[in-house]
């Protein structure tokens, strides 16, 4: 597979999706601006991944780490750090071989997607290191609650998306560093 990066207008929308998804979570979860704060995480795109955050069978790749990568933490400061890795090219395949499915509501469902599992880490919903048959578990749960959450938005094409995703079972890949 080719694995091309988004290009600047393809980045644009992906910062809009992470954008609508950060209200649409804060509203969801009853989440204030101060609040956020304790959601240590990060989204970034094809370009900016080091190769062992990048995959070829999921849309995304939550990566935990002890800290921020190439941050410098005192001992007190807590230390988890969930760093989603959006995988451009999956996400282009997916819109490209459908028709039907854009990029802004599907970017936007992955997103919120995952951090609805950045949310429920943080709070020891779930546990992020868990066995297989509990990862299936949380992906069936973590998938409603996104089609939950997202019904009701009125964003273009997602209508598509959500059909399109209604039964999926995985979306992405879980990895502690």
């Amino acid at each position: 597979m080719i694995r091309l990066p988004f290009k600047d207008e393809e980045i644009g929308v992906l910062a809009h999706a992470i954008e609508v998804s950060e209200e649409l979570i804060s509203d969801f979860y009853k989440i204030s601006t101060s609040e956020w704060k304790r959601y240590r995480y990060d989204i970034q795109s094809l370009k900016d991944l080091q190769e062992e955050e990048i995959t070829d069978g999921a849309f995304a790749q939550i990566r935990r780490y002890l800290r921020k990568p190439g941050e410098r933490m005192r001992g007190s400061e807590p230390g988890d750090f969930f760093k989603i890795c959006v995988q451009d090219h999956v996400i282009r395949k997916a819109v490209e071989r459908d028709a039907q499915i854009e990029l802004l509501p599907l970017t936007t469902y992955v997103v919120i997607h995952e951090l609805i599992h950045v949310v429920r880490f943080a709070k020891f919903i779930q546990r992020f290191v868990s066995t297989p048959a509990e990862q299936e578990q949380e992906e069936k749960r973590v998938h409603a609650l996104t089609y939950q959450l997202l019904q009701g938005a009125a964003i273009g094409g997602l209508p598509a998306v959500l059909a399109a995703f209604t039964d999926c079972r995985t979306m992405e890949n879980f990895l502690v560093d």
